[in-house]
């Protein structure tokens, strides 16, 4: 990556995307890019140092990119449409355009590497190791999916040249395949994307042949939820731990006697090893905990003693927008998080549920994709269906075209939650507004989504007050 001085991203706003940019920056290389829209995070990325535009123009580029082709390193990411003016220049142009997943498995050749994959939770379980190595004083660095609340950051900069490197492995259009980990974690392998792989089974394929890319020697941490052939796929040697929250579902590593109390979730670590007992964690949620324990897993492989383990899980505070607490009053609390698979939906809203039975749960969800839509509608109306009141908002179309019959209104028909509209931004905004029959608010999805929670913030800071 030297070769480049400079370093052009399409993209930029892309969560990964900018975990990238700011690596570069940080080692000196000139940095710039494009994204469709202004976000919080992008312009966080303007105030350290780095030049985005928004009109998707070949003038729009900068001038530096435009005159040194040969010093140039395009990065793209996947969510750029086909249609795109900048990247249909660049590519007549000649330039070296290399997705972000290529780029990823450059910078991890030759490193020690901890890529955790799944079709969801990778972006906690990897914030979860990333900051129990942090907080142990070990020297690792990460390229995370999301921005941790301990580390401020989706990116942590490895110290040493022989740091450890946790990276978030994506299976979009078999990104992962560039990566090859000395420790993976894989999950879950439900299926999604189906636009990409057509059928689960294709999917499940491309896991078996991530695992197979695990080095000699290293170790694959698969949960019990997980396709069992993928366990198959490694090569000779490679050791294989299973885990889940109970000895039935993760017989080399599981959870015992957990218990919530507030927020918080106590329980015990069972490996071969021996037991770790009472540890607390501070996010709260079953899957947390089954996500926890394969991050606590590997931070004992580094080297992570059992005070500083206990002390790391306890100080863990999340990821922004998973089972993020926007808004807590006395009777009252807004949350937010990014799931948006029918089965993520389920665990947090059981979640919530668990956390407050008696409080009326009104979500405001918005689909993300028309093919997740049309592929997975019975399973979206079915996860919504444990709320109270389900507010529905048009789909996200990220990098697709709308498709015929396809919406957000098809799913409306199955939910059975007791009241069920399809609303727009400002309704739901007036909604909070006006209406004081909740008790829990929950904002979730995957798109922009997001752009309503300070909104939302700032409504329900003053109602609760």
């Amino acid at each position: 990556m030297n070769q480049f001085p400079y370093v052009f991203f399409l993209g930029i706003g892309g969560i990964g995307m900018s975990a990238l940019a700011r690596w570069f920056r940080a080692n000196g290389h000139h940095v710039s890019g494009y994204d469709k829209t202004e976000t919080p995070l992008t312009r966080a990325l303007t105030a350290e140092g780095i030049a985005i535009h928004y009109a998707d123009a070949v003038e729009s580029i900068p001038a530096e990119i435009r005159e040194n082709r040969e010093q140039t390193l395009v990065v793209l990411t996947p969510a750029i449409p086909a249609d795109s003016v900048e990247w249909a220049w660049l590519r007549a142009e000649g330039y070296d355009i290399r997705k972000r997943s290529q780029v990823l498995g450059v910078l991890t050749q030759g490193r020690y590497t901890i890529a955790v994959a799944g079709t969801h939770g990778k972006t906690t379980t990897s914030s979860m190791v990333a900051h129990l190595l942090h907080h142990s004083g070990l020297a690792a660095g990460a390229f995370l999916g999301g921005i941790s609340v301990n580390l401020g950051s989706n990116l942590l900069l490895p110290a040493t040249p022989e740091a450890p490197i946790v990276v978030e492995a994506d299976e979009y259009d078999r990104s992962f395949l560039t990566l090859f980990p000395d420790v993976a974690i894989v999950t879950s392998s439900d299926a999604d994307h189906l636009d990409i792989y057509g059928d689960q089974s294709a999917l499940i394929e491309s896991f078996r042949q991530f695992v197979a890319q695990i080095k000699p020697g290293g170790t694959l941490l698969l949960n019990h939820t997980a396709d069992a052939s993928i366990a198959a796929a490694v090569s000779p040697g490679t050791r294989v731990i299973r885990y889940g929250l109970t000895p039935e579902q993760g017989p080399e590593l599981f959870a015992a006697n957990i218990t919530a109390h507030g927020h918080r979730f106590h329980f015990d670590l069972h490996r071969p090893e021996g037991t770790l007992k009472g540890l607390e964690l501070a996010v709260p949620g079953y899957h947390n905990v089954e996500n926890m324990l394969a991050a606590a897993a590997v931070a004992q492989f580094q080297g992570v003693g059992e005070e500083q383990l206990r002390a790391g899980v306890a100080a863990y505070r999340g990821v922004k927008r998973r089972f993020e607490f926007v808004v807590t009053a006395p009777e009252n609390v807004y949350l937010d998080d990014y799931a948006h698979h029918p089965r993520e939906i389920d665990a947090f809203l059981r979640s919530v549920r668990t956390l407050y039975p008696s409080k009326r749960l009104r979500v405001i969800f918005q689909p993300h994709l028309f093919t997740r839509t049309r592929d997975f509608a019975a399973g979206f109306s079915q996860s919504l269906s444990i709320a109270d009141e389900v507010f529905l908002l048009d789909i996200y179309p990220a990098r697709e075209k709308p498709l015929p019959g396809i919406n957000a209104e098809m799913l409306l028909a199955e939910i059975t939650a007791p009241t069920k509209a399809l609303v727009t931004k400002e309704q739901a905004l007036a909604a909070a507004q006006t209406d004081t029959s909740f008790g829990v608010l929950a904002t979730v999805g995957a798109g922009d989504i997001d752009t309503l929670v300070p909104q939302l913030k700032l409504i329900l800071t003053e109602r609760w007050k």
